[in-house]
C-alpha cells in the first residue's frame, strides 16, 4: 500500500521545512531502510539535514522491559524440562518485539531531542492489537494485578518449602508493573489529538478500501484520532487507454466510494509514479504529490470524540464509530465497566464517576455517532 514511503516522504519534507524530524517502524520486517535507500541502525542514523532513521535494536528493548519477567518464564520452562536456550527463546511472548517498538516512541518523547516523530506502523492487525493492549493492560493492573501479588505472597513460602516450584518473586511483579505503567504512558500520549493524529494509507482497490474502513472504526473505538487519508498508486491520465484505462476507470470508481466512505476526512492522492519510490529523490516527489506545498506536520482534520452530553435526569454516552451498523456492536456492563464489542476488537470503557450510579438505557446509532443513554436506576429517578 506504501504506508512505510508515504512515512519517509512525510519524514523528509517535515525535515527539509525546518523540523528535527526522527522516522522509525514498527514493523518486525523492517523496509524503512530500504524506502530512504540508506543503511539504519539501531540508534538514531542521520539521513538527511535535521532527518534521523531508526530500526529499533528490539532485543535491547525487550532486555530493557521484559528481562525480569523473561527470566523467571525461562525458569519455569527450564523446572518443566526444556532445553535452557529453547526455554530463553520461548520466554519470548508473541508480540512482544513490536511492543518494544512502540515503548520506544515513549522514550523519543520523552527524551525532547525531535520535533516531530514519525511511525511507520506495522500491518494493520498487529498495530490494533498493540494498540488496545494498554487498555487491557490497565484492566489487568487494577483488577487482577493485586490479587495475584497478594497470592504469590502468601502462597510462595509454601511452594518453595514443597517443591522446587519457580515462584515469581518481587522483581518479577514490579518488572511487570512498570511494563503495565509505561503501556498506559504510552496510550496517553498516542491518543492526545493534540499531540499525535493518524494517516490511513490505501491503494484504491475495493478489498483494500473494506479494510482500511475497518481500521478506521477501531481506532475510533479505541480513542486515536485520524486526520488524513492518503490514496496511493492512482493511475495518471498519461498512462494511456487499453489496459491502463481500464484500470484508471475501475479506480475511479473505487476513489468515489473512498471520497463517500471517508468523509469529511481530507483525502490525498498520490500518482503512480514511473519508477519505484525509493531513495530521497522519489521521496520528496512523492511527498510533493501527497500535501503540495502544505505543511505535513499540521492536523488536517480535528474529528470528533467521546462525549457525554447530559440529558434530563441523565447522560447520552456518545462515541463515534464510523462504518458501525448496531448489528455489529455489543454491550456489557460489569459495574464501572462498559465494554463495547465490535467483531473480534474491544474497548473496556471505565465509566465517569458521573454514569457509575446510572443504569443503560437504549443504544441506538446517530449517524456515525453510537448513542447510550443513562438513566437513574429503577425508583431512584430525581432523587
Amino acid at each position: 500500500m506504501g504506508k512505510t514511503s508515504v512515512a519517509a516522504a512525510t519524514a523528509l519534507r517535515c525535515a527539509e521545512q525546518g523540523l528535527r524530524t526522527i522516522v522509525l517502524s514498527t514493523d518486525a520486517a523492517h523496509s524503512l531502510a530500504d524506502s530512504l535507500d540508506l543503511p539504519l541502525g539501531p540508534e538514531p542514523t542521520p539521513v538527511a539535514e535535521r532527518l534521523w532513521g531508526q530500526e529499533i535494536d528490539v532485543l535491547h528493548q525487550m532486555d530493557k522491559y521484559w528481562h525480569t519477567v523473561q527470566q523467571y518464564l525461562a525458569s519455569v520452562l527450564t523446572w518443566q524440562g526444556i532445553d535452557g536456550l529453547v526455554a530463553e527463546e520461548t520466554s519470548v511472548l508473541p508480540g512482544m518485539d513490536e511492543l518494544a517498538a512502540l515503548l520506544q516512541i515513549v522514550k523519543l518523547y520523552d527524551d525532547r531531542q525531535y520535533d516531530l516523530i514519525v511511525v511507520d506502523c506495522a500491518p494493520t492487525g498487529e498495530t490494533l492489537r498493540l494498540l488496545s493492549l494498554p487498555e487491557a493492560a490497565r484492566w489487568y493492573l487494577e483488577k487482577i494485578f493485586p490479587l495475584q501479588r497478594t497470592l504469590a505472597a502468601l502462597a510462595g513460602p509454601l511452594l518453595r518449602g514443597m517443591a522446587d516450584i519457580p515462584v515469581p518473586d518481587r522483581g518479577v511483579f514490579e518488572a511487570i508493573e512498570h511494563l503495565i505503567k509505561e503501556l498506559g504512558r504510552m496510550h496517553a500520549l498516542l491518543t492526545d489529538p493534540e499531540v499525535t493524529s493518524v494517516r490511513l494509507v490505501m491503494n484504491p482497490e475495493r478489498m483494500v478500501i473494506k479494510e482500511a474502513q475497518r481500521t478506521y472504526t477501531y481506532l475510533n473505538l479505541y480513542g486515536y484520532a485520524t486526520d488524513l487519508v492518503v490514496c496511493n498508486r492512482v493511475w495518471p491520465e498519461a498512462a494511456g487507454e487499453g489496459y491502463f484505462g481500464a484500470w484508471r476507470e475501475i479506480q475511479g470508481r473505487h476513489g468515489r466510494l473512498i471520497d463517500e466512505a471517508f468523509a469529511p476526512l481530507p483525502i490525498r492522492r498520490v500518482p503512480m509514479f514511473e519508477q519505484e519510490v525509493v531513495g530521497l529523490a522519489m521521496l520528496r516527489r512523492m511527498a510533493e504529490a501527497t500535501y503540495a506545498g502544505q505543511d505535513p506536520a499540521a492536523v488536517f482534520y480535528r474529528g470528533p470524540r467521546q462525549q457525554i452530553v447530559p440529558k434530563g435526569d441523565g447522560y447520552h454516552l456518545r462515541l463515534p464509530l464510523p462504518f458501525a451498523e448496531r448489528g455489529d456492536v455489543q454491550l456489557t456492563r460489569i459495574g464501572d465497566e462498559l465494554i463495547v464489542r465490535i467483531g473480534n476488537q474491544k474497548r473496556n470503557i471505565i465509566l465517569p464517576r458521573a454514569l457509575q450510579a446510572l443504569d443503560v438505557g437504549k443504544a441506538t446509532f446517530e449517524g456515525s455517532w453510537l448513542v447510550l443513554e443513562f438513566a437513574g436506576k429503577e425508583g431512584t429517578e430525581g432523587n
